[in-house]
């Protein structure tokens, strides 16, 4: 079970930071819990509202607004539920800055759904997230939505009528009723953006920033990414040395998160590794199961890596983030754990500036290929696979940045259950072609 937290700053709120940071509230499962928190605010910058609720899309919220915060936009997250906190899809909770009910006296630049079901379903059945979005169309101002969003919230308010749309390949159908329904993964017309699901989600928010900000904007945003340059191509994992990755039916999986941590990576590995039904334990290298993320997310962990390094694993993988890494590479506990991996040739593995800052200091990528942040590849002795996406090398798996994450955690998927296990996967998410 996974557990995400999103609380926002806003203007009103900056002066109180130092409270609010430690405004959180935990209470520990047997199951894993996940929990993250989101903040980012500027005096002059674009108003943004994410909705959220029961049902919706983890990971396309959490892109949505990772992205869109890249670009300096004040991104509110608002429950359309009763209260803040809603329970997404697979197993993940998010805690919301507002309600939605609160919001309908603020001008948004604009109003970004996530998809997911039933989360689209509450989205529409919300009266005042259809007159919010309503009162956006008629002002002429920005609205999107992606996956099941498009047909079942705006369609359904009659928001998409004679524009162009998209979705969810599920509900092209049910599109068709109420817009002239196109495969595109990303489709803008006038003030209406839409997209189809988790793996074009990245795309669809850079397309945001671009109506927010301009493309030279959207460039600056989306040039640290590392972004797919075919989106939709069938993804390829660079592997040498080929061994088999074993474990006993459930791959046990640490993946651990510090203070600096690149959040979208976390989430994408802990999500599409979850979907794989792989038990995914995330431990905090800090003190406090609570860490700070690189873009100002909260994240709270199953449990302080102290514990979790009691326990075994099939897999430790670590999210970049220059802080993260940084905190990672002066853990011990990690270090030494990372070390048990390599020599019991357990499977390990790392993306953006992991490899570079803990692996390979640490000596574990010794007689290794590997890649890493293109910004990072200077540090590693061996530059020859620094071009590649994924680079699987043994029981060693490397990887970019956040735009690769997604390769990343479908390659690791791979190794443990098989490519058609790991292609099923990625045409769900959109990120192959179906």
């Amino acid at each position: 079970m996974a557990v995400l937290h999103l609380r926002h700053l806003t203007h009103h709120s900056l002066l109180s930071t130092s409270k609010l940071h430690h405004h959180f509230r935990f209470s520990p499962l047997k199951s894993p819990r996940f929990s993250c928190s989101a903040s980012a605010s500027s005096t002059m910058a674009k108003q943004v509202l994410v909705p959220i609720a029961n049902g919706t899309e983890p990971m396309e919220a959490v892109i949505t607004i990772d992205v869109i915060r890249r670009s300096g936009a004040d991104v509110t997250v608002a429950s359309v539920e009763k209260e803040l906190r809603v329970d997404a899809c697979h197993g993940v909770k998010i805690v919301a800055d507002a309600l939605v009910a609160d919001c309908k006296n603020t001008v948004f630049d604009l109003i970004a759904l996530p998809g997911g079901m039933p989360g689209a379903s509450n989205f529409k059945d919300c009266g005042a997230l259809e007159s919010l979005v309503k009162k956006q169309a008629a002002d002429g101002r920005l609205y999107a939505a992606v996956c099941a969003s498009p047909a079942v919230a705006l369609g359904s308010w009659g928001l998409l009528k004679g524009l162009k749309a998209t979705c969810y390949p599920s509900f092209m159908e049910q599109l068709q009723s109420c817009a002239t329904a196109v495969e595109s993964r990303v489709q803008q017309d006038g003030k209406v953006v839409t997209s189809r699901g988790p793996g074009t989600t990245m795309e669809f928010a850079v397309t945001l920033v671009e109506q927010l900000y301009g493309k030279e904007k959207a460039d600056e945003v989306s040039g640290p990414l590392v972004m797919r340059p075919n989106h939709g191509d069938e993804y390829t994992i660079t592997e040498l040395n080929p061994l088999e990755w074993k474990c006993n039916n459930v791959p046990q999986v640490l993946v651990p998160i510090a203070d600096g941590s690149e959040e979208m990576e976390a989430v994408m590995i802990i999500d599409i590794l979850r979907r794989a039904k792989a038990n995914v334990v995330v431990a905090s290298v800090g003190d406090n199961l609570e860490i700070l993320a690189s873009r100002k997310v909260k994240l709270v962990a199953d449990m302080l890596l102290d514990e979790a390094a009691k326990l075994t694993y099939d897999l430790v993988v670590l999210p970049g983030g220059l802080g993260g890494a940084q905190a990672f590479a002066k853990s011990d506990k990690l270090v030494n754990l990372l070390k048990k991996q390599a020599e019991s040739n357990k499977p390990y593995g790392a993306i953006c500036a992991s490899p570079a800052l803990v692996l390979e200091p640490h000596g574990l990528l010794k007689g290794k290929k590997a890649t890493a942040y293109p910004a990072m590849c200077d540090k590693l002795s061996d530059q020859s696979h620094i071009d590649n996406r994924v680079v699987v090398d043994g029981n060693l798996i490397t990887s970019r940045g956040p735009g690769t994450s997604m390769e990343f955690a479908l390659g690791i998927v791979e190794k443990f259950f098989g490519r058609p296990k790991a292609l099923e996967l990625a045409k769900g998410l959109l990120v192959v072609r179906q």
